[in-house]
């Protein structure tokens, strides 16, 4: 009697065991090709990256055009920029200027 309780324990160990293991391979197995797998990841993060670097490259030229805008308004005109503005959208230049291209 007594063997037989101990080969019906032993079997419910190795079921618990297999158990154990087909969900460590499980997980594993999600975790390397699942839908949100490691490389996934890695290239969302990637992503993630270049979204925030273009999205400060687009935050800078906003404030740089609202400082042009800022100069423009009624209450600080510069006469300088508002002349520069003036000749680059018209295309035209006195006489006696000269102009120099610049990117």
């Amino acid at each position: 009697m007594d063997i037989g309780f101990t080969f019906n324990k032993k079997i419910k160990h190795y079921w618990l065991f297999a158990i154990c293991l087909f969900i460590a391979i499980y997980f594993s197995f999600q975790t390397i090709c699942g839908n949100r797998n490691i490389y996934r990841l890695i290239a969302l993060k990637k992503e993630i990256a270049q979204a925030q670097a273009t999205s400060q490259k687009l935050r800078q030229e906003k404030n740089r055009l609202q400082h042009l805008v800022d100069h423009l308004s009624d209450k600080s005109l510069d006469i300088d920029l508002l002349d520069e503005r003036a000749r680059v959208v018209l295309n035209m230049v006195a006489d006696d200027e000269f102009i120099i291209l610049n990117d």
